[in-house]
């Protein structure tokens, strides 16, 4: 792939034994302000939404705890899904590559299915060797725009082969 090949990214290292391996490079990922934006709306509607029922039922001070309780999950569950979110992948003759913030090697495979949101939003399902499907969310802010064109492409042929 020759968008792939000619962006700026860490180079593979040995220990990462992807199937796609040889000496190409991997793709940095960026942090997407979009994705940030939409679990900050989230959890601001979900807290309007329980302090809106509590305190209608229960009063406004069981209301503002179970609002607070809730606020509390929901940033756990976000702070789990920012460790969680992908740091640089690969594409490669053999599938895809998906590497964490730290380096590790998180999943790869095949793709074999991709739901896309005009040029926004694009949902990959890798099937590693096992059969184990894993699923990939990859906002357009966190590539460059021909790079997840490219992706977006790629995905759709491999989706309906």
């Amino acid at each position: 792939m020759t968008a792939a090949s000619s962006l700026p990214a860490e180079p593979a290292q040995s220990s990462d034994s992807a199937l796609n391996g040889g000496p190409s490079q991997r793709i940095a990922l960026r942090r997407s302000a979009a994705l940030h934006l939409a679990t900050a709306f989230f959890i601001v509607v979900a807290i309007t939404a329980v302090c809106t029922t509590i305190g209608a039922r229960f009063g406004l001070g069981r209301a503002a705890l179970t609002g607070l309780a809730v606020l509390g999950i929901l940033l756990l569950a976000a702070v789990h899904q920012g460790r969680n979110q992908p740091g640089a992948l690969k594409i490669g003759p053999e599938g895809l590559s998906i590497w964490n913030r730290a380096g590790i090697l998180r999943t790869q495979g095949r793709i074999v299915g991709c739901s896309q949101w005009s040029d926004s939003l694009l949902m990959l399902w890798l099937e590693d060797d096992e059969g184990a499907l894993h699923r990939l969310l990859l906002a357009a802010d966190m590539l460059e725009s021909r790079v997840f064109r490219e992706l977006a492409v790629l995905a759709r042929r491999a989706a309906h082969v």
